[in-house]
């Protein structure tokens, strides 16, 4: 069996193949071939992944690559982790949305959508190449904005298997999960619980968590409102999580709480982007090293956690027909009555060697809905226009977003988003 990386050269990737080592006696893979166009960059971690592997026996062998269709040829798996434009680009993302008084954040408003653009092209020719080398085999996204992404490959590869995956989940349960076992004094084996999560992703709302079957939502609720109290500045007031009676996505500050977003974006430099390539400049050091074969604690200062659990576990269920639950990106197909089968979701799904299964769920209440059904439309608005490079749909995805710009400002903006990335928006640029 192949799995093939694109975007192997990322940092989170020594994460990934222990995430393939832990399940070596379950998922028998042969090889695990890391795509990327940055070629020295690809050497280092590539290097170091070969160390880690090399230092565990060798279960299976790690080659690197610069060409995609070679990469993705005969692939059992693709997994995408790319960023177009690196780390300057999401730098870019970030200010483009400071200048024009808007949220900059890489999956959320203005600096989202630029990423969604410069991506959505590169993940469809990564479509082709697997049509034409690798056909059958399932595309797993961890690309951001990951259900965006996810919406245009519904959208424009209907005969892909793709899924969109992301960390929040998993991260939210193992939280919850800690806090559960505080209480109770017990300890529970993740396995055994279920976490109740709807909406789009970085845009979801958790609702219940079971474990064994049995509701414990009553209780992490209390606690977890009791310790949004004990915080000097929490996420979200106390008053709202209770009156909702869900957990928000923390991704929902953006929306929640807009102008202090605004207002810690003038307090950059470094923005978040300026602090990750800092990280990786370290970390990609550490990686050089050739005594090094094993990732580093600092690793986990880039974010990601349960990074390779979240990946590894959904392959391992989908090759071995487990029928496990995960939650991941994907067209409902009905699952959520009254909403668009086509809409894709972040919600909870039985994966088996058919693929992902939505699992039948109740729509969110109503002071969810017309968030997500604004958001939704701007994700649509702005596949289309990637794909087309047609600027009146690009307009009327600013206009869709609630983060967007006013009325009067978008083409200021939008001549702004184009002119800083046009070396990666050839669509908008044809003639």
């Amino acid at each position: 069996m192949k799995v093939t990386v694109i975007g192997g050269g990322s940092t989170y990737t020594p994460e990934l193949v222990n995430g393939f080592l832990a399940r070596k006696e379950t998922f028998p893979l042969n090889e695990l071939c890391l795509m990327d166009i940055g070629e020295e960059r690809l050497a280092v971690v590539g290097g170091f992944a070969q160390r880690i592997v090399a230092n565990n026996g060798s279960p299976f062998k790690v080659t690197l690559s610069a060409n995609q269709r070679e990469a993705i040829s005969g692939a059992s798996y693709v997994i995408t982790q790319l960023r177009v434009g690196q780390m300057p680009a999401r730098r870019e993302d970030e200010y483009l949305g400071r200048r024009h008084g808007l949220i900059g954040q890489e999956t959320t408003g203005i600096g989202g959508m630029a990423k969604a653009l410069r991506t959505i092209p590169v993940l469809l020719s990564i479509v082709e190449d697997l049509r034409a080398t690798a056909p059958g085999a399932m595309l797993v996204n961890f690309t951001n904005p990951a259900g965006l992404n996810t919406q245009a490959l519904s959208m424009f590869a209907p005969d892909i298997h793709a899924l969109g995956v992301c960390n929040v989940p998993i991260t939210t349960k193992m939280t919850i999960l800690s806090g559960l076992e505080a209480l109770t004094g017990q300890k529970i084996d993740p396995a055994r619980c279920e976490l109740n999560t709807l909406g789009l992703n970085h845009l979801t709302w958790h609702r219940g968590f079971k474990v064994d079957g049995e509701e414990m939502w009553g209780p992490i609720i209390q606690q977890y409102a009791a310790k949004l109290r004990a915080e000097a500045q929490p996420e979200f007031p106390p008053e709202l999580v209770e009156t909702l009676q869900m957990i928000p996505n923390y991704y929902l500050q953006y929306f929640y709480n807009t102008h202090a977003k605004l207002a810690a974006q003038q307090n950059w430099p470094p923005s978040r982007a300026e602090e990750v390539m800092t990280i990786e400049k370290d970390l990609l050091s550490e990686y050089a090293d050739p005594a090094l074969n094993e990732p580093p604690a600092d690793l986990m200062k880039r974010g990601g956690a349960y990074y390779s659990t979240v990946a590894t576990q959904l392959l391992n269920a989908h090759y071995n027909d487990l029928g496990e639950v995960h939650v991941v990106n994907t067209p409902h197909a009905g699952a959520v009555a009254g909403w668009p089968a086509d809409w894709v979701l972040e919600m909870p799904c039985k994966i088996d060697r058919q693929g992902a299964h939505p699992l039948p769920a109740e729509p969110l209440p109503e002071v969810c809905c017309g968030l997500i059904a604004q958001v939704k439309s701007y994700e649509i608005l702005t596949a289309r226009a990637a794909v087309s490079g047609d600027r009146n749909l690009l307009f009327q995805a600013m206009l869709a977003h609630p983060l967007g710009p006013e009325m009067g400002d978008i083409e200021k903006v939008m001549d702004d988003l184009l002119t800083t990335h046009q070396k990666y928006l050839p669509n908008f640029f044809k003639s």
